[in-house]
């Protein structure tokens, strides 16, 4: 356990090393929520609410999704795809630690580094410019996080799969992108997913991507009540351990499949 520990730490200060990257990243998240603020206020015109959310709920839905990407956000499905790429990966699998659970650390220092350094105070200058709602209660606050956390393994798991995939395609920086827009699109980041037609909704109950964002953003702006709440969070934990199935075949898989391209 000191070893991941000791991970965690190290990439967290490799992050603080190139913080000024993220300092920028506040502006650009801030010019994004402000142009999705724009745009739902003309969308809700003079309606005081839309599929259950007032303008000030939706404000506050896009804020809140945008700087809890920032903490489950990470590069994990590059860098294995890359280890594999030039034969690194064969050097970390014979080292005295889980591989995966080796990258899992390393996003998860990044994810810390992101949370203190980008969506707190990023969270503060667009609470300063916009009308976001931060009066929740201290229950709500505290579901909010287990839920973000949820959203992080999630999110993480998504990406080992993604990123061991290269072990079969040796090329898959396609479907990494193609990863990256379903995630956002599905996930409730651009467009909560009570928005969408009864069809898709009913499509997208069967996939994991709505227990990224649109669970813990719901439950911060009260979307979600009482029971919805609940219901809400054993999706996410449903997600979190129905995907250690798939990483855990896949990766036997591949170790068996493993073809060093370089190194």
């Amino acid at each position: 356990m000191s070893m991941y520990i000791e991970m965690i730490r190290v990439r967290f200060l490799m992050m603080l090393a190139y913080r000024t990257n993220y300092y920028s990243g506040i502006l650009i998240y801030s010019i994004n929520i402000g142009a999705y603020y724009f745009l739902w206020s003309a969308i809700y015109g003079g309606k005081e609410q839309i599929q259950g959310l007032s303008v000030i709920q939706m404000t506050t839905y896009v804020a809140v999704a945008w700087m809890a990407r920032a903490f489950y956000y990470n590069n994990i499905d590059r860098e294995i795809a890359a280890e594999i790429k030039d034969g690194k990966v064969a050097i970390e699998m014979i080292r005295p630690y889980n591989y995966l659970g080796m990258k899992t650390m390393q996003a998860l220092g990044e994810g810390i580094f992101r949370l203190l350094f980008f969506s707190v105070p990023g969270m503060i200058i667009v609470a300063l410019i916009f009308p976001v709602r931060f009066d929740a209660s201290l229950t709500t606050w505290m579901f909010f996080f287990f839920s973000l956390v949820f959203s992080f393994i999630v999110n993480t798991h998504i990406n080992l799969l993604t990123g061991m995939m290269t072990f079969f395609l040796f090329n898959n920086s396609g479907l990494i992108r193609a990863k990256r827009v379903v995630i956002d699109l599905f996930s409730g980041l651009l467009l909560p997913i009570s928005f969408y037609p009864d069809w898709a909704q009913g499509l997208m109950s069967y996939l994991p991507f709505q227990a990224i964002s649109y669970v813990p953003s719901m439950i911060f702006t009260g979307g979600f009540v009482g029971q919805e709440i609940y219901n809400a969070m054993l999706l996410q934990a449903f997600w979190v351990f129905i995907l250690l199935i798939p990483i855990y075949l896949l990766w036997l898989l591949a170790k068996k499949h493993l073809i060093v391209q370089g190194g």
